[in-house]
């Protein structure tokens, strides 16, 4: 095996395949490149074909440090568990390759992308999907590839799109789109928006799927080259489940049956009918028959259900709980939901419910991230749960699982272009979704959920967020686009389309899609259905709580900016932290200064009101002319030291502490006494001058001034004195010499 490297331009980026040195054990691997941003991308598929009746499928993203030259924080100083841009990215990887397999194929795959290099200047998500395509193939692995992700942006400015853009693009960029399939289908759509309209985002797709054929070619073209030099590529050969008639047949006899099982529109009674439906079929088959056939009756009985949700769509147009294909289940709102919380909504569609709660902040209390991109940190935190019990089973609680981690990053994005600027709101925001009872849609739940207690909160949004979820039937040469989509619909249909957004435009989508037949026709309709969901959907929201409430719940912390001057930030800190500490413990507020004299403080209720206030007396500078009245601090003998505010001290000069003249300010003040003094100077070092006002007058034998009260020293007859000669000290000796020899 030779190393074969091909580097092409594309978009006005250049890219790197290689493959050929490299974790030459796996069953297939590529390095591949974007600029100097490097991922490899290793492919390993059992020999052992496994006894599970789904497709045993792993992506992991490795996503090391070292890639952006960093080391790991914490004791250990090593990668741990994977951090939410690393499962996203392995998300985005899974999402397009799943489907591509063939149906039937059960030897376990697992796919590993490794961050190598990250230059800080092009992303490593979108093109790990090339390498894991790139590898594959170059393993002989089946499945319908070539597959590519792009990242399409649009310049704020010109509203040109951009292939894969850089950081730095991204910033000037409205949109964030990221798709994934093949040059003649989109498998898996994620994005993000600034309020985008239909037809622009429907733009935005049909240039990506070109650029995604692009990328396609350019690996048929690396094909082409590894063949030239290292011989064709042999197929590999995996025993797929094939299906037996007789189970089939066996099955889908009682399909009248599961026909009438699923027309229940409560979730839990359906389900109880149907799994009484399978059992009875179970029953049919003798045990040897079960054995025999372990993988094959589940299975069947799966597409004997699939079948009859799929005929009743598109046949009667009516759904398992009798909705039309654009009619949305009924919605319940409540805001205020919680006490003593920042802000609290519960939204309900069908039988699917979600409470969201949320935490307002200081801006340092936001999420630090510890990733190999040029991100420090987020102020907007969206959380997404989804315990057992809102699906009536048991599990375990712990780590939140990748579902979970996308549908929160999902919502995140809805809500975040609408969210007030740190400016203007400077708080941290953390929203969490608990979701009480789901059957479908409990992302757009959230999201809704998570608007309404915004809004409670008082949260100034730029406009409301909702949000819905789609769906598709294809079957018979029929086509139904479903809106407000159930789990069973989810789950047995072939698209699940989620869109976001306000009354302007899209701010989130979302999309997996199995049907190879979808079109931008389809797309285009199922967008158009989407936005009249989202403003009915909308119009039940805002007829709860029509905006943001005026201001913020009394137990939210109240957050106000100042800007002081640099120099005066050592003295608001004072000697190793004492200042700031003091009064953040007497005012039960938290303080954070930066390093351009912005100082940022919180608290509940009072707390922030004393703790600015406390802050402005120590950056205050006096004036010439104002008055105050203060204790005497410190008395030295040229004169007494003022408290006039604060820390700030001024001199009132011995001259000035009396009318007469006095031989020591202690005759008229001492330490602690209360002057009342004005401002007559201040040098340009800051010194300030003061003068006493209503001065009383000097005490009685005090001073040379009037030469009173002071007695007269007897003048002495020197006459008689001898005179001293010179080097005489006066007594009758002689110097002393200090150095002799």
């Amino acid at each position: 095996m030779s190393l074969v490297s091909k580097t092409f331009e594309l978009y006005g980026k250049t890219y790197t395949l290689e493959a050929g040195e490299l974790a030459k054990q796996a069953t297939g691997a590529t390095l591949v490149k974007q600029g100097d941003t490097t991922a490899l991308v290793t492919v390993v598929v059992s020999k052992e074909r496994k006894n599970y009746d789904f497709f045993p499928l792993t992506v992991d993203f490795n996503e090391k440090l070292y890639a952006a030259g960093r080391i790991p924080g914490g004791y250990l100083k090593r990668e741990g568990r994977p951090t939410e841009k690393a499962t996203l990215t392995a998300r985005m990887i899974d999402r397009p390759i799943r489907p591509s397999f063939p149906e039937g194929f059960r030897n376990e795959v697992q796919i590993v992308a490794t961050s190598l290099v990250a230059d800080q200047v092009n992303p490593i998500d979108v093109i790990c999907t090339m390498g894991a395509s790139l590898a594959l193939t170059l393993g002989g692995v089946p499945f319908e590839g070539p597959l590519a992700c792009v990242r399409i942006g649009r310049d704020k400015e010109t509203d040109a799109f951009i292939v894969n853009p850089t950081y730095e693009e991204r910033e000037n960029s409205d949109l964030d789109l990221e798709l994934a399939g093949t040059r003649d289908f989109i498998s898996m759509v994620e994005a993000g928006a600034e309020e985008v309209t239909e037809d622009d985002m429907l733009a935005a797709m049909q240039f990506g799927q070109e650029a995604i054929g692009a990328f396609c070619d350019a690996q048929l073209a690396f094909v082409e080259e590894w063949e030239r030099v290292n011989g064709p590529i042999v197929p590999k050969e995996y025993i797929l489940d094939e299906p037996v008639p007789e189970v089939e047949e066996r099955i889908f006899a009682h399909y009248d049956e599961m026909y009438a099982a699923l027309s229940d529109a409560d979730k839990l009674s359906r389900i109880a009918h149907v799994e009484e439906l399978k059992e009875r079929i179970r029953a049919e088959f003798t045990e040897e028959e079960q054995l025999m056939w372990e993988r094959e009756i589940p299975v069947n009985l799966k597409k004997l259900e699939k079948k009859a949700m799929r005929t009743m769509v598109v046949e009667t147009g009516e759904r398992v709980d009798g909705r039309a294909a654009d009619e949305i289940r009924p919605i319940m709102v409540k805001d205020a939901y919680l006490p003593l919380v920042h802000g609290s909504g519960l939204f309900q569609r069908g039988q699917t419910q979600v409470l969201s709660v949320l935490s307002l902040g200081m801006l340092s209390e936001g999420q630090r991230l510890d990733t190999i991109e040029p991100v420090e940190g987020k102020r907007y935190m969206h959380q997404y749960n989804f315990p057992p019990f809102c699906t009536g089973e048991t599990g375990r609680i712990g780590a939140p699982k990748r579902r979970e981690i996308g549908h929160g990053n999902l919502a995140e994005r809805a809500l975040l272009p609408v969210l007030p600027d740190e400016t203007e709101f400077p708080y941290a925001i953390r929203v969490v979704s608990e979701v009480m009872e789901s059957n479908g849609s409990s992302s757009m739940a959230s999201t809704c959920a998570s608007c309404l207690a915004l809004m409670d909160g008082g949260v100034p949004l730029k406009r409301p967020v909702s949000g819905i979820a789609m769906g598709l039937i294809q079957e018979e040469g029929k086509t139904v686009v479903l809106s407000d989509i159930q789990g069973i619909e989810d789950f047995l249909g072939d698209m699940d389309f989620k869109v976001t957004g306000t009354e302007r435009g899209i701010t989130a989508l979302q999309m997996d899609n199995k049907a190879t037949g979808l079109t931008f026709e389809i797309l285009a309709q199922a967008l158009q259905q989407a936005k009249e969901g989202r403003a009915f959907i909308l119009g039940k929201m805002l007829d709860v709580i029509p905006g943001p409430r005026e201001s913020l719940r009394s137990s939210a912390p109240r957050i106000e900016t100042i800007s002081v001057p640099v120099d005066k930030i050592r003295e608001i800190i004072g000697k190793g932290g004492d200042t700031i500490r003091a009064i953040q413990d007497e005012t039960g507020s938290t303080i954070n200064v930066e390093q351009d004299g912005t100082v940022t403080v919180g608290g509940v209720g009072e707390a922030a009101d004393l703790a600015i206030a406390r802050i402005k007396e120590i950056v205050r500078e006096p004036e010439v002319g104002e008055v105050y009245t203060g204790p005497v601090v410190t008395i030295q003998p040229f004169g007494a030291f003022v408290r006039l505010f604060g820390n700030k001290d001024g001199l009132l000069h011995i001259s000035r502490v009396a009318e007469g003249r006095v031989d020591k300010v202690e005759d008229v003040l001492n330490v602690g006494d209360a002057v009342t003094v004005k401002v007559i100077e201040i040098e340009d070092g800051g010194k300030v001058k003061l003068d006493r006002l209503d001065k009383p007058k000097a005490p009685e034998g005090s001073g040379h001034g009037a030469g009173e009260g002071r007695p007269r020293r007897e003048s002495r007859d020197r006459s008689d004195r001898p005179r001293r000669r010179p080097g005489d000290n006066g007594r009758g000796r002689a110097p002393r010499r200090h150095h002799e020899g």
